[in-house]
């Protein structure tokens, strides 16, 4: 340790590098367009509308676990975009993750390595992130991500229709301060062990107005004050013990939210078929369980058991399985977690329908 240096004694030779204000960033090329305006809209509207009880269709939330290559990803988007109309009784949103919260160390996602651990390129990687959001929303498929960096939404929140408090974020209070801001519903996922309070607590905390330190549309650091995010709700994604899809875990879970807040304003639930609630009996996650919990929830909806699930959430690529980082990627294949095909997320997605329908 240098006894002489008072500051940024551990901010590498160059470290700093100044990147340009949201709005900068979000004009020409990068600007919104009317017809990716006017999915986000309807996308948020028709999400919130299910939150509400006001519209008896299921939310989906499907896609890559994480966004690595943008072709690949366009592609998916033009599949359920256009598989999206054998849907009528699903709000369909895709999946687009761009940061990656780590346990120890790894890749952390598009928006900061986009050349997939080749250095820190965030800058490049908010470009790439955008660009690709905007794609997507003109083919008039809203999209969904996970919130980790507090400074990213102003960036990119205006392409987003549905947000989500991860779990290992879900007990912070920059994460619920920044829910409070958001402009789309935003699902708090239950803690890493499975304990559902944390999220509870976290939607209570967001609908709530806050001041924090943030920055400004121009960049500038700044004062923010909300007024509270009203679409909060929970997402049950299992635990390190057990998983929490089964019907009494929702009702479990239902009868904490009522309890939290008695006018009955968060009632709503959705399940992750994925993370831990995929696990095997060896305790390791497996994608191919992701159907099981897809077809569990189905079975309850068309039966009426479950009337508190406003969606579920599925992790799925173009190719099952995943793959390590490397220099020679198979297309289409996640780099992080473990999805489903794209043949086997059609046959899920038409049983899901014809469950709600």
């Amino acid at each position: 340790m240098n006894g002489s240096i008072l500051e940024d004694s551990n901010i590498a030779p160059q470290g700093v590098r100044l990147l340009p204000a949201p709005t900068s960033l979000k004009s020409g090329v990068l600007s919104m367009t009317e017809r990716a305006k006017a999915t986000v809209l309807r996308g948020r509207q028709e999400i919130v509308e299910v939150l509400a009880g006001q519209s008896s269709r299921l939310i989906a939330i499907v896609g890559p676990c994480s966004i690595h290559d943008p072709a690949a990803a366009l592609e998916y988007a033009g599949r359920l975009a256009e598989f999206s109309s054998r849907l009528p009784a699903l709000v369909l949103v895709m999946r687009t993750y761009f940061e990656k919260p780590r346990t120890t160390t790894g890749w952390k996602g598009l928006l900061v390595e986009p050349d997939l651990g080749n250095g820190f390129e965030l800058e490049r990687g908010l470009r790439v992130a955008r660009k690709l959001l905007i794609g997507i929303n003109e083919l008039g498929l809203p999209a969904a991500t996970e919130f980790l960096d507090p400074i990213v939404p102003q960036y990119l929140a205006d392409l987003i229709a549905w947000g989500a408090i991860g779990a290992r974020t879900t007990e912070s209070q920059t994460h619920r301060q920044m829910a409070s801001g958001l402009s789309m519903p935003v699902g708090f996922k239950n803690g890493t062990d499975g304990n559902v309070q944390q999220a509870v607590d976290g939607i209570i905390a967001a609908r709530t107005g806050s001041s924090f330190l943030g920055i400004s549309s121009s960049g500038r650091t700044a004062s923010i004050r909300t007024t509270g995010n009203p679409w909060g709700h929970l997402i049950l994604r299992g635990g390190s013990r057990r998983p929490n899809y089964y019907a009494r875990d929702i009702a479990a879970a239902a009868a904490m939210l009522d309890r939290a807040d008695p006018s009955g304003c968060i009632t709503k639930i959705l399940v992750d078929c994925s993370h831990a609630n995929s696990r095997s009996a060896r305790a390791v996650k497996d994608h191919t369980r992701q159907a099981r919990v897809l077809r569990y929830i189905a079975s309850c909806l068309a039966k009426g058991d479950i009337s508190r699930v406003a969606g579920l959430m599925l992790e799925s690529n173009l190719f099952s399985g995943n793959q390590k980082p490397g220099r020679e990627l198979k297309y289409g294949v996640s780099i992080t977690d473990p999805c489903i095909g794209w043949e086997e997320t059609e046959q899920l997605l038409l049983h899901l329908q014809d469950a709600v329908a």
